[in-house]
């Protein structure tokens, strides 16, 4: 079979669907939250969803600012766009098929002889109320020299190193584009999944995905990973734009070239949970190990899920021991305020592995304004405490979420290509 030109392909994509909209409501909400309180935070556990429909265009991709969906799947792609021009026809054709997919509608009509037009999991129309959000992200090998772009990547997007307690596959590692798509229905992922890789086809090549999802607060509050521990109480409050402007989006008062505007850098860390030996830790030591009772959520030294730690009171560990998670990662100083970060995460479960054992973890996914002041920061805070022992970070990289689509007549990256030369198609 002779598949059609690449260039062309896109390009048909792009423009078919250009001019579609998202409608509805933007939801706010605090989902599963980073490892320290903002002053005031009051929100953050949260449960996730349901979602509404979020408008598509707007400053910010949606996604970044509204909980996590009930289900996900965060795909990495190689570009196999041969020049500018035909990346540029791949950001429209994804620009296209997210705009529908996110609005809802019908199918456009087929010849009794070609295929069709969708691939009708959702049934003959894509709804309206499906609460799919789509996010796009760039990975530093975009900037490589291929597409012209070498001058004009964002100042602070390199490949992800290996950390301590790393054990990084080059198979589940990094990407020139990062696609996440959530929703609450695992048919509305898997059909946008099947949608975009169809439109762009010849241009992009799946290089890793993995999916997750969310479960239900358990009983009430933030929802609970695998270790049977809430996952976060609280986020930096995505309504506090003064906040946002702080600790998320990129621009040139943060020194980032002008197309940046509105964007944030992406981390996805890929982390295996090591359950069954998890499983036969005593509780108490478990709680030690976290910082938080696992029925409550609370700090060790509080009653309640939302209850900020005392740090102050115990200032050699008897309560909250001194290398607990909660304690090196937010240590609740003035210096840790600005390395708060917007988490966005998941849990995912691929089964077992080659030995039969449990193979399931965390898709940790968080944004914010500088890499090095934020999760780096964090990161090597984190390096050497108990919990190493239980997790096994295998994958993942850092990207840089593009602004967003702020009209019909905008796509994924054009402030990018303009900045950088590229003209528009007619």
């Amino acid at each position: 079979m002779t598949w059609p030109r690449r260039r062309g392909l896109l390009r048909g994509a792009a423009m078919s669907l250009g001019g579609a909209m998202a409608g509805g409501l933007l939801e706010h909400g605090a989902g599963p939250g980073d490892r320290q309180r903002p002053v005031g935070a009051t929100a953050g556990a949260a449960p996730p969803g349901p979602y509404t429909t979020a408008p598509f265009h707007g400053t910010h991709q949606a996604a970044l600012l509204t909980p996590p969906a009930r289900n996900t799947a965060f795909v990495a792609f190689d570009v196999t766009a041969d020049n500018r021009a035909e990346l540029a026809d791949l950001l429209r054709a994804l620009t296209a098929r997210a705009r529908f997919l996110t609005a809802g509608g019908t199918p456009p009509p087929v010849g009794i002889t070609g295929p069709p037009s969708d691939s009708g999991l959702l049934g003959p129309g894509v709804p309206a109320d499906g609460g799919l959000r789509v996010t796009v992200a760039a990975g530093s090998s975009l900037f490589d020299g291929r597409f012209g772009l070498s001058g004009h990547a964002p100042r602070r997007l390199r490949t992800m190193p290996p950390f301590p307690d790393d054990d990084l596959d080059p198979a589940w590692c990094h990407g020139d584009l990062g696609v996440q798509l959530c929703a609450d229905s695992t048919d509305t992922v898997l059909h946008a999944l099947r949608d975009l890789t169809r439109h762009t086809r010849g241009g992009l090549q799946i290089r890793w995905r993995l999916d997750g999802f969310t479960a239900p607060p358990r009983p009430t509050g933030a929802p609970r990973n695998l270790f049977g521990f809430k996952d976060g109480t609280a986020n930096p409050n995505p309504r506090d734009t003064r906040l946002m402007d702080r600790l998320v989006w990129t621009g040139t008062r943060s020194g980032e070239p002008r197309w940046t505007t509105g964007g944030s850098y992406q981390v996805v860390r890929l982390i295996r949970m090591l359950v069954e030996f998890w499983d036969r830790v005593p509780r108490t030591e478990q709680e030690r190990i976290l910082g938080r009772d696992r029925d409550t959520g609370a700090p060790l030294d509080g009653d309640r899920e939302l209850d900020a730690p005392r740090y102050a009171l115990d200032p050699k560990g008897e309560v909250t021991p001194l290398d607990s998670h909660i304690r090196v990662a937010g240590p609740r100083t003035p210096e840790a305020e600005d390395r708060r970060l917007l988490r966005r995460s998941y849990n995912y479960d691929r089964g077992t592995d080659r030995n039969g054992n449990l193979d399931m973890g965390l898709l940790f996914c968080c944004y914010q304004q500088d890499l090095d002041r934020q999760f780096t920061a964090v990161q090597r805070s984190l390096a050497g405490e108990p919990l190493t022992d239980y997790v096994t970070p295998f994958g993942g990289g850092y990207f840089f979420a593009l602004p967003g689509v702020r009209d019909g007549a905008d796509w994924y990256g054009r402030a990018l290509m303009d900045e950088s030369g590229t003209a528009h198609a007619p």
